[in-house]
Protein backbone atom coordinates (compact mmCIF):
# COMPACT_ATOMS: atom_id res chain seq x y z
CA UNK A 1 0.00 0.00 0.00
CA UNK A 2 2.91 2.38 0.62
CA UNK A 3 4.05 1.98 -3.00
CA UNK A 4 0.51 2.49 -4.25
CA UNK A 5 0.01 5.59 -2.10
CA UNK A 6 3.36 7.05 -3.12
CA UNK A 7 2.49 6.63 -6.79
CA UNK A 8 -0.98 8.13 -6.24
CA UNK A 9 0.58 11.13 -4.46
CA UNK A 10 2.71 11.81 -7.51
CA UNK A 11 -0.16 11.30 -9.97
CA UNK A 12 -2.67 13.38 -7.99
CA UNK A 13 -0.34 16.29 -7.28
CA UNK A 14 -2.33 19.49 -6.94
CA UNK A 15 -5.56 17.60 -6.28
CA UNK A 16 -4.83 15.27 -3.36
CA UNK A 17 -1.75 15.11 -1.15
CA UNK A 18 -2.45 11.51 -0.09
CA UNK A 19 -1.75 12.50 3.49
CA UNK A 20 -0.63 9.90 6.01
CA UNK A 21 -3.84 10.73 7.89
CA UNK A 22 -6.69 11.59 5.51
CA UNK A 23 -8.58 14.02 7.74
CA UNK A 24 -9.48 16.98 5.53
CA UNK A 25 -7.05 19.47 7.04
CA UNK A 26 -4.56 19.91 4.21
CA UNK A 27 -7.26 20.07 1.50
CA UNK A 28 -9.86 22.27 3.22
CA UNK A 29 -12.04 24.10 0.72
CA UNK A 30 -10.60 22.27 -2.29
CA UNK A 31 -13.80 21.44 -4.16
CA UNK A 32 -13.32 20.44 -7.01
CA UNK A 33 -10.50 18.33 -5.73
CA UNK A 34 -10.70 15.85 -2.87
CA UNK A 35 -11.29 18.27 -0.02
CA UNK A 36 -14.26 19.31 2.07
CA UNK A 37 -16.43 22.33 1.39
CA UNK A 38 -15.61 25.65 3.05
CA UNK A 39 -13.76 25.11 6.31
CA UNK A 40 -13.99 21.34 5.75
CA UNK A 41 -15.70 21.10 9.13
CA UNK A 42 -17.99 18.31 7.93
CA UNK A 43 -15.10 16.29 6.46
CA UNK A 44 -13.10 16.74 9.66
CA UNK A 45 -16.13 15.86 11.80
CA UNK A 46 -16.43 12.51 10.04
CA UNK A 47 -12.86 11.59 10.93
CA UNK A 48 -12.91 13.10 14.42
CA UNK A 49 -16.18 11.39 15.35
CA UNK A 50 -14.70 7.98 14.57
CA UNK A 51 -11.41 8.80 16.29
CA UNK A 52 -13.31 9.67 19.48
CA UNK A 53 -14.86 6.22 19.76
CA UNK A 54 -13.00 3.55 21.73
CA UNK A 55 -13.40 -0.23 21.64
CA UNK A 56 -13.40 -2.84 24.39
CA UNK A 57 -10.58 -5.36 24.11
CA UNK A 58 -11.68 -8.90 25.02
CA UNK A 59 -9.48 -11.99 24.82
CA UNK A 60 -11.22 -14.67 26.89
CA UNK A 61 -13.17 -16.29 24.07
CA UNK A 62 -12.84 -18.71 21.15
CA UNK A 63 -13.34 -16.25 18.25
CA UNK A 64 -9.98 -17.09 16.69
CA UNK A 65 -11.06 -17.14 13.04
CA UNK A 66 -13.85 -14.57 12.59
CA UNK A 67 -16.23 -14.86 9.65
CA UNK A 68 -16.38 -11.44 7.96
CA UNK A 69 -18.87 -12.46 5.26
CA UNK A 70 -22.35 -11.02 4.95
CA UNK A 71 -25.30 -10.88 2.54
CA UNK A 72 -27.11 -7.63 1.78
CA UNK A 73 -29.45 -6.52 -1.00
CA UNK A 74 -28.92 -9.83 -2.77
CA UNK A 75 -25.12 -9.53 -2.73
CA UNK A 76 -22.97 -12.16 -1.00
CA UNK A 77 -19.88 -10.28 0.19
CA UNK A 78 -16.58 -11.25 1.78
CA UNK A 79 -17.04 -8.40 4.26
CA UNK A 80 -19.59 -5.61 4.88
CA UNK A 81 -17.74 -3.04 2.79
CA UNK A 82 -18.49 -1.26 -0.49
CA UNK A 83 -16.60 1.36 -2.46
CA UNK A 84 -18.46 4.67 -2.23
CA UNK A 85 -19.53 6.39 -5.47
CA UNK A 86 -16.87 8.93 -6.46
CA UNK A 87 -16.20 10.18 -9.99
CA UNK A 88 -14.66 13.01 -11.94
CA UNK A 89 -11.04 11.95 -12.43
CA UNK A 90 -10.11 15.01 -14.50
CA UNK A 91 -11.28 17.71 -12.09
CA UNK A 92 -11.15 15.90 -8.74
CA UNK A 93 -8.07 13.69 -9.03
CA UNK A 94 -5.80 15.22 -11.66
CA UNK A 95 -6.67 13.16 -14.72
CA UNK A 96 -3.53 11.01 -14.66
CA UNK A 97 -5.70 8.03 -15.60
CA UNK A 98 -8.92 7.99 -17.62
CA UNK A 99 -12.38 7.77 -16.11
CA UNK A 100 -12.82 4.37 -17.78
CA UNK A 101 -9.62 3.02 -16.24
CA UNK A 102 -10.69 4.39 -12.86
CA UNK A 103 -14.19 2.88 -12.84
CA UNK A 104 -12.85 -0.43 -14.18
CA UNK A 105 -10.40 -0.47 -11.26
CA UNK A 106 -13.13 0.30 -8.72
CA UNK A 107 -15.77 -2.12 -9.98
CA UNK A 108 -13.39 -4.86 -11.08
CA UNK A 109 -11.22 -4.59 -7.99
CA UNK A 110 -14.19 -4.78 -5.67
CA UNK A 111 -15.59 -7.78 -7.52
CA UNK A 112 -12.25 -9.57 -7.25
CA UNK A 113 -12.18 -8.79 -3.52
CA UNK A 114 -15.68 -10.18 -3.03
CA UNK A 115 -17.33 -6.82 -2.34
CA UNK A 116 -19.33 -4.30 -4.38
CA UNK A 117 -18.14 -1.15 -6.11
CA UNK A 118 -20.38 1.88 -6.54
CA UNK A 119 -20.00 4.44 -9.33
CA UNK A 120 -20.85 8.12 -9.46
CA UNK A 121 -22.62 10.59 -11.69
CA UNK A 122 -22.15 14.18 -12.80
CA UNK A 123 -21.03 16.42 -15.61
CA UNK A 124 -19.57 15.75 -18.19
CA UNK A 125 -21.41 12.60 -19.38
CA UNK A 126 -18.30 10.39 -19.44
CA UNK A 127 -18.57 10.10 -15.65
CA UNK A 128 -21.75 8.01 -15.71
CA UNK A 129 -20.94 6.42 -19.08
CA UNK A 130 -17.66 5.01 -17.72
CA UNK A 131 -19.35 3.75 -14.57
CA UNK A 132 -22.17 1.98 -16.37
CA UNK A 133 -19.72 0.41 -18.85
CA UNK A 134 -17.63 -0.96 -15.98
CA UNK A 135 -20.71 -2.43 -14.31
CA UNK A 136 -21.75 -4.06 -17.58
CA UNK A 137 -18.25 -5.56 -18.00
CA UNK A 138 -18.59 -7.06 -14.52
CA UNK A 139 -21.95 -8.74 -15.13
CA UNK A 140 -24.00 -6.06 -13.40
CA UNK A 141 -22.07 -6.27 -10.13
CA UNK A 142 -22.01 -2.64 -9.10
CA UNK A 143 -24.34 0.08 -7.88
CA UNK A 144 -24.75 3.33 -9.83
CA UNK A 145 -25.63 6.39 -7.76
CA UNK A 146 -27.60 8.89 -9.82
CA UNK A 147 -27.84 12.51 -8.75
CA UNK A 148 -31.27 13.98 -7.94
CA UNK A 149 -31.64 15.63 -11.34
CA UNK A 150 -34.59 17.75 -12.30
CA UNK A 151 -36.53 16.86 -15.44
CA UNK A 152 -35.99 13.98 -17.85
CA UNK A 153 -32.31 13.39 -17.07
CA UNK A 154 -33.11 11.27 -14.01
CA UNK A 155 -35.30 8.83 -15.94
CA UNK A 156 -32.83 8.67 -18.81
CA UNK A 157 -29.99 7.69 -16.49
CA UNK A 158 -32.11 5.12 -14.66
CA UNK A 159 -32.83 3.48 -18.01
CA UNK A 160 -29.15 3.54 -19.01
CA UNK A 161 -28.18 1.94 -15.71
CA UNK A 162 -30.85 -0.70 -16.18
CA UNK A 163 -29.43 -1.50 -19.63
CA UNK A 164 -26.03 -2.05 -17.97
CA UNK A 165 -27.52 -4.93 -15.96
CA UNK A 166 -27.76 -3.21 -12.57
CA UNK A 167 -29.95 -4.88 -9.94
CA UNK A 168 -29.62 -2.07 -7.40
CA UNK A 169 -29.94 1.65 -8.07
CA UNK A 170 -28.89 4.50 -5.80
CA UNK A 171 -29.64 8.19 -5.55
CA UNK A 172 -27.31 10.52 -3.67
CA UNK A 173 -29.86 13.09 -2.54
CA UNK A 174 -27.00 14.66 -0.57
CA UNK A 175 -25.76 15.98 -3.94
CA UNK A 176 -28.72 18.37 -4.04
CA UNK A 177 -26.46 21.11 -2.72
CA UNK A 178 -24.09 21.09 -5.70
CA UNK A 179 -24.94 24.56 -7.01
CA UNK A 180 -22.21 24.31 -9.65
CA UNK A 181 -24.42 21.87 -11.57
CA UNK A 182 -27.30 24.34 -11.62
CA UNK A 183 -24.96 27.04 -12.93
CA UNK A 184 -24.00 24.62 -15.71
CA UNK A 185 -27.64 24.27 -16.68
CA UNK A 186 -27.93 20.78 -15.15
CA UNK A 187 -29.86 21.41 -11.92
CA UNK A 188 -30.20 18.96 -9.05
CA UNK A 189 -32.63 19.44 -6.20
CA UNK A 190 -34.06 17.84 -3.05
CA UNK A 191 -36.77 15.25 -3.67
CA UNK A 192 -40.18 15.35 -1.99
CA UNK A 193 -41.38 12.00 -0.57
CA UNK A 194 -44.17 11.69 -3.15
CA UNK A 195 -41.72 12.05 -6.04
CA UNK A 196 -39.27 9.59 -4.47
CA UNK A 197 -42.05 7.05 -3.96
CA UNK A 198 -42.82 7.11 -7.70
CA UNK A 199 -39.15 6.71 -8.62
CA UNK A 200 -38.75 3.79 -6.22
CA UNK A 201 -41.96 2.17 -7.46
CA UNK A 202 -40.56 2.28 -11.00
CA UNK A 203 -37.29 0.65 -9.91
CA UNK A 204 -39.17 -2.02 -7.96
CA UNK A 205 -41.28 -2.78 -11.06
CA UNK A 206 -37.99 -3.86 -12.69
CA UNK A 207 -37.36 -6.31 -9.85
CA UNK A 208 -34.51 -4.08 -8.61
CA UNK A 209 -33.66 -2.39 -5.32
CA UNK A 210 -33.24 1.26 -4.41
CA UNK A 211 -30.71 2.93 -2.08
CA UNK A 212 -31.18 6.48 -0.77
CA UNK A 213 -27.87 8.17 0.10
CA UNK A 214 -27.62 11.28 2.27
CA UNK A 215 -29.73 10.48 5.33
CA UNK A 216 -28.50 12.19 8.50
CA UNK A 217 -31.56 12.33 10.79
CA UNK A 218 -33.96 9.71 12.25
CA UNK A 219 -37.04 11.44 10.79
CA UNK A 220 -35.67 11.26 7.24
CA UNK A 221 -34.67 7.63 7.81
CA UNK A 222 -38.31 6.95 8.72
CA UNK A 223 -39.40 8.78 5.55
CA UNK A 224 -37.07 6.55 3.53
CA UNK A 225 -38.97 3.54 4.90
CA UNK A 226 -42.30 5.17 4.03
CA UNK A 227 -41.35 5.81 0.40
CA UNK A 228 -40.17 2.22 -0.02
CA UNK A 229 -36.37 2.48 -0.07
CA UNK A 230 -34.56 -0.81 0.42
CA UNK A 231 -31.53 0.84 1.99
CA UNK A 232 -30.15 4.17 3.13
CA UNK A 233 -26.64 5.55 3.37
CA UNK A 234 -25.96 7.72 6.39
CA UNK A 235 -23.78 10.31 4.66
CA UNK A 236 -22.94 14.01 4.50
CA UNK A 237 -21.43 13.54 1.00
CA UNK A 238 -17.93 13.36 2.40
CA UNK A 239 -18.27 16.87 3.77
CA UNK A 240 -18.43 18.28 0.24
CA UNK A 241 -21.86 19.93 0.13
CA UNK A 242 -22.63 21.54 3.52
CA UNK A 243 -20.21 22.92 6.09
CA UNK A 244 -20.67 22.29 9.83
CA UNK A 245 -22.67 19.06 9.80
CA UNK A 246 -22.02 16.40 12.44
CA UNK A 247 -19.85 13.44 11.58
CA UNK A 248 -21.75 10.39 10.41
CA UNK A 249 -20.56 8.35 13.41
CA UNK A 250 -22.24 10.94 15.66
CA UNK A 251 -25.70 10.37 14.17
CA UNK A 252 -25.50 6.73 13.07
CA UNK A 253 -26.77 5.03 16.21
CA UNK A 254 -29.88 7.20 16.48
CA UNK A 255 -30.63 6.89 12.77
CA UNK A 256 -30.11 3.12 12.67
CA UNK A 257 -32.28 2.56 15.74
CA UNK A 258 -35.14 4.45 14.07
CA UNK A 259 -35.31 2.01 11.14
CA UNK A 260 -33.77 -1.18 12.52
CA UNK A 261 -35.05 -4.24 10.67
CA UNK A 262 -37.00 -2.16 8.14
CA UNK A 263 -34.23 -1.48 5.63
CA UNK A 264 -30.47 -1.89 5.19
CA UNK A 265 -28.32 0.81 6.78
CA UNK A 266 -25.03 1.78 5.14
CA UNK A 267 -22.73 4.54 6.36
CA UNK A 268 -19.77 6.40 4.92
CA UNK A 269 -17.53 9.21 6.14
CA UNK A 270 -14.01 9.03 7.56
CA UNK A 271 -13.67 5.23 7.41
CA UNK A 272 -10.01 4.43 6.93
CA UNK A 273 -9.25 1.13 8.70
CA UNK A 274 -10.78 -2.17 9.68
CA UNK A 275 -11.24 -0.86 13.22
CA UNK A 276 -13.30 2.01 11.77
CA UNK A 277 -15.47 -0.57 9.99
CA UNK A 278 -15.97 -2.42 13.28
CA UNK A 279 -16.96 0.81 15.07
CA UNK A 280 -19.59 1.65 12.45
CA UNK A 281 -21.04 -1.85 12.61
CA UNK A 282 -21.21 -1.59 16.39
CA UNK A 283 -23.11 1.69 16.05
CA UNK A 284 -25.78 -0.03 13.98
CA UNK A 285 -24.64 -0.06 10.35
CA UNK A 286 -25.16 -3.22 8.30
CA UNK A 287 -22.20 -2.27 6.10
CA UNK A 288 -19.96 0.67 5.28
CA UNK A 289 -18.92 2.55 2.17
CA UNK A 290 -15.32 3.72 1.86
CA UNK A 291 -14.58 6.71 -0.37
CA UNK A 292 -11.30 8.59 -0.69
CA UNK A 293 -8.92 5.72 0.28
CA UNK A 294 -10.38 3.50 -2.46
CA UNK A 295 -10.06 6.30 -5.01
CA UNK A 296 -6.41 6.81 -4.05
CA UNK A 297 -5.79 3.06 -4.38
CA UNK A 298 -7.41 3.05 -7.83
CA UNK A 299 -5.32 5.96 -9.11
CA UNK A 300 -2.10 4.60 -7.62
CA UNK A 301 -2.54 0.94 -8.49
CA UNK A 302 -5.62 0.49 -10.72
CA UNK A 303 -7.49 -2.76 -10.04
CA UNK A 304 -4.55 -4.30 -8.18
CA UNK A 305 -4.47 -1.24 -5.94
CA UNK A 306 -8.16 -1.57 -5.08
CA UNK A 307 -7.76 -5.30 -4.42
CA UNK A 308 -4.76 -4.66 -2.18
CA UNK A 309 -6.60 -1.96 -0.21
CA UNK A 310 -9.60 -4.24 0.32
CA UNK A 311 -7.29 -7.09 1.34
CA UNK A 312 -5.60 -4.77 3.85
CA UNK A 313 -8.95 -3.55 5.18
CA UNK A 314 -10.24 -7.10 5.64
CA UNK A 315 -7.07 -8.12 7.47
CA UNK A 316 -7.49 -5.20 9.85
CA UNK A 317 -11.17 -6.07 10.38
CA UNK A 318 -10.30 -9.69 11.20
CA UNK A 319 -7.70 -8.56 13.71
CA UNK A 320 -10.12 -6.12 15.33
CA UNK A 321 -12.81 -8.81 15.58
CA UNK A 322 -10.40 -11.25 17.23
CA UNK A 323 -9.34 -8.64 19.76
CA UNK A 324 -12.91 -7.66 20.63
CA UNK A 325 -14.36 -11.18 20.75
CA UNK A 326 -16.55 -11.08 17.63
CA UNK A 327 -16.86 -14.45 15.87
CA UNK A 328 -18.91 -13.10 12.94
CA UNK A 329 -20.54 -9.92 11.67
CA UNK A 330 -23.83 -10.70 13.41
CA UNK A 331 -22.08 -10.69 16.77
CA UNK A 332 -20.78 -7.13 16.38
CA UNK A 333 -22.98 -4.89 18.55
CA UNK A 334 -22.82 -1.87 20.84
CA UNK A 335 -21.01 -3.93 23.52
CA UNK A 336 -17.90 -3.73 21.36
CA UNK A 337 -17.66 -0.03 22.17
CA UNK A 338 -16.23 1.44 25.38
Amino acid sequence: MKEINDKAREMMKGYCRVCKVCDGRACAGEVPGMGGLGTASSFKSNVEALEGIRVNMRLLHDATEPDTSTSLLGYDMSMPVMAAPIGGISFNMGGAITEDAYTDAIVGGCKAAGVVGCVGDGVPPYIHEAGYASIKKNDGLGIPFIKPWEGAELDEKLELARAAGCTTFGMDVDAAGLITLRKMGRPVSPKAPAELAKIIEKVHSWGARFVLKGIMTPDEAALAVEVGADAIVVSNHGGRVLDHTPGTAEVLQEVSEAVKGQLVVFVDGGIRTGVDVLKMLALGADAVMVGRPVSVAAVGGLQEGVEKYMETLRGQLVGAMVLTGCKDIASVDINVLF
